[in-house]
């Protein structure tokens, strides 16, 4: 199964520590992160919790999908693997046909 959670629609104001004490109701938590705009700091209102084991994380989905906190309730599942992104076509220095230079077409 796996004892790696993922928690979306976080209320913004829950940060890593409001997860390690959500969660740790239900075991050990080993881990706790909410995830954070890199630009702004602001939550993106989804993290990651590490459970001690599987039976500890099913009984945290358990407990907490569905559960309102701060007015959103929390989706609570197992975590995937990060699917890998398509290329980036087009824009910037380099990619695609975006424009740029091009000796081809200079006049």
């Amino acid at each position: 199964m796996g004892n790696k959670l993922y928690v979306g629609n976080l209320p913004y104001s829950f940060r890593d520590q409001d997860l390690e004490q959500t969660f740790g109701a239900f075991g050990s938590v080993q881990s706790a992160k909410v995830m954070m705009e890199r630009d702004t700091g602001r939550s993106k209102g989804f993290g990651f919790v590490e459970m001690g084991s599987d039976a500890e994380a099913q009984a945290a989905i358990e407990g907490t999908h569905g559960q309102n906190f701060g007015g959103r309730d929390l989706v609570v599942n197992i975590a995937r693997p990060m699917e890998p992104r398509p290329p980036r076509s087009g824009g910037g220095f380099g990619g695609g046909n975006g424009g740029g230079f091009n000796r081809r077409n200079s006049y």
